[in-house]
């Protein structure tokens, strides 16, 4: 419990972080952690308007073969685990060092922003 509340305390005394000029490691992983999770919040903002996108071009069609929406999540998960796999592989060069986590972030967060992109397109395209 003490350890939390000192957690806390040493939280609450850190200057806020300042991703438009960091200046250290440490501000720089955490900087690159914020670039994926915005990347990341915006590919989950697009996906349901892609889901309900391709459901609706599903409707009524009934040739036998996959939907799109299941086409499209089976793309998904395989996106994701490419993502993740190749991400570790371009920050391997770094593996076990301070800037490891810059590299993988970094990594995810360009190709997240490309795969947001990516679905936008399936909707405005059409």
């Amino acid at each position: 419990m003490i350890e939390v509340l000192l957690a806390l305390l040493a939280a609450a005394q850190e200057p806020p972080l300042d991703c438009s000029d960091p200046q250290t490691q440490h501000d720089m992983n955490q900087c690159a952690a914020r670039d994926f999770e915005e990347a990341d919040r915006a590919l989950n903002d697009v996906w349901p308007q892609v889901v309900a996108y391709v459901r609706a071009q599903d409707e009524g069609e009934d040739d036998g073969r996959p939907s799109g929406e299941s086409r499209l999540r089976e793309a998904q998960r395989a996106w994701l685990a490419f993502r993740d796999a190749h991400c570790s592989v371009d920050s391997y060069a770094m593996r076990g060092g301070s800037a490891e986590p810059l590299l993988y972030n970094g990594c995810r967060a360009r190709i997240t922003e490309a795969r947001t992109a990516q679905l936008r397109a399936l909707i405005l395209d059409q």
